[in-house]
């Protein structure tokens, strides 16, 4: 992952977990999907966030020991702890058009530390990801260019794994989603993990408050923010659900 950027790890979930989560999403995907459409997110993808607000099962995702075992490696190195940025359920129709390739980490104008990430991604597979329906574009090195402009995309690959896989990227490679040209809807689900000294790109006490939160295990916690970066920093409480 350092040299390249990204990852794919297989049979990381059974299929019947990625079948839960995509239950839950379901309505959300049916009502709210289309509320972020543009040229960016693209006109026929739906797209809901927050998921652990009404999809408890993508805690297993977002807790995942591989996942976080990567994590640290990672991010440790810059920060006590880590949190996440995003949880986003994403589903790429028939006829969707390849997006933009873009950097993650772009939210953040920092980049003067040498090797500093300050975040990284996991796109989850809920169904076999394909050249036709749409897996994740990703430009494996591109994290070593320094240009607001993406590298030559002669070495672009397309993430193509099985349901259940994960697709684990640096917040600095370039990438993203595939044209779907097939007849099936593709669905996955990425979330991203940022330093814990950073503001996180979706306001997560807003999208998982205090009342679900607090049924979620103390590692979830911990990641959705409620966890001091240090002893000053962070701290306090909120409804009953104390930052640790």
């Amino acid at each position: 992952m350092r040299s390249d950027g990204a990852v794919i790890l297989t049979g990381m979930l059974p299929p019947e977990t990625m079948a839960q989560v995509a239950s839950e999403m379901r309505e959300r995907f049916d009502t709210m999907g289309r509320r972020s459409e543009s040229d960016f997110n693209g006109y026929r993808t739906l797209r809901i966030g927050g998921v652990l607000g009404y999809a408890p099962t993508t805690a297993q995702l977002i807790g995942h020991a591989r996942v976080l075992e990567i994590a640290d490696a990672i991010l440790l190195p810059f920060c006590q702890n880590y949190r996440i940025g995003s949880t986003t359920g994403i589903e790429i129709l028939p006829g969707e058009a390849d997006q933009v390739l873009h950097r993650d980490d772009t939210i953040y104008p920092l980049h003067s530390l040498p090797g500093l990430e300050t975040q990284i991604g996991v796109m989850w597979s809920f169904c076999d990801f394909t050249e036709q329906n749409g897996a994740t574009r990703v430009i494996p090195g591109s994290q070593r260019h320094s240009d607001p402009w993406p590298p030559d995309e002669a070495g672009l690959v397309q993430a193509v794994m099985p349901a259940g896989s994960a697709l684990f990227y640096l917040g600095s490679v370039w990438h993203g989603g595939g044209a779907n040209r097939s007849e099936a809807p593709r669905m996955g689900f990425i979330n991203t993990y940022s330093l814990g000294w950073l503001r996180q790109e979706t306001n997560q006490y807003l999208a998982v408050p205090p009342e679900i939160a607090a049924q979620y295990p103390p590692r979830i916690r911990r990641l959705i923010g409620y966890a001091r970066h240090s002893p000053i920093l962070g701290f306090g409480r909120a409804d009953g659900v104390w930052v640790e």
